[in-house]
């Protein structure tokens, strides 16, 4: 059996990025240099022998999942589990509200990035637990293939983490820009190899 390829991607640009927001599980829209990264991903991509696409179901994902789709003549596979964390009470609050409104959550959180589960919503591993079955079925599904995964920020660092077998309070030492693409080959014999981070 062959190396399973799994083309990683974050979503474009979205509205108020600037202001460094919690958006979680809300649905916010995509700049319009946010669909250009999309249309860019979808020129690199195009001359790959991609055989399926999936994303998360939020608009900000599913966008640059239909594009992509589109360009393979393929149907974009939109799977809840692999929405952003929900961020419960703080969803829609920038940083700068939320240390000032909740300074010991806030600590709290930066104490223990991993299990640390904001009132409402879901810690890294939550979202760990959530996340990392529905992509191990996906890799089932497309054993040997080339396939395409759409996703967001916090999604795409617990995988990544998984991938090289760092613990989830690592989650803020791998950057995921707007637009990005990362590159995992998972292994016959189990093993991961990431050929491409952040690109």
């Amino acid at each position: 059996m062959q190396r399973t390829r799994l083309y990683l991607l974050r979503h474009g640009q979205v509205a108020g990025f600037e202001e460094k927001r919690y958006n979680g599980q809300s649905d916010v829209a995509l700049t319009q240099l946010g669909h250009e990264q999309f249309r860019q991903l979808a020129d690199r991509l195009q001359p790959l022998p991609i055989t399926a696409v999936y994303s998360s179901d939020l608009s900000r994902c599913a966008i640059g999942a239909r594009l992509l789709a589109e360009r393979f003549h393929l149907e974009a596979n939109l799977v809840a589990e692999f929405r952003e964390r929900h961020i419960g009470q703080w969803e829609g609050h920038t940083w700068q509200e939320l240390e000032k409104q909740f300074p010991k959550e806030w600590a709290a959180r930066l104490e223990d990035i991993a299990g640390f589960r904001v009132p409402g919503g879901e810690s890294p591993l939550d979202v760990r637990a959530r996340v990392m079955p529905a992509l191990h079925k996906v890799l089932q599904s497309h054993a040997g293939e080339d396939l395409v995964l759409v996703g967001h920020g916090g999604v795409n660092r617990v995988i990544l983490l998984e991938a090289i077998g760092a613990p989830l309070d690592r989650l803020f030492h791998v950057e995921q820009d707007y637009g990005c693409l990362n590159i995992i080959d998972y292994l016959p014999d189990g093993g991961t190899l990431v050929r491409l981070l952040n690109g």
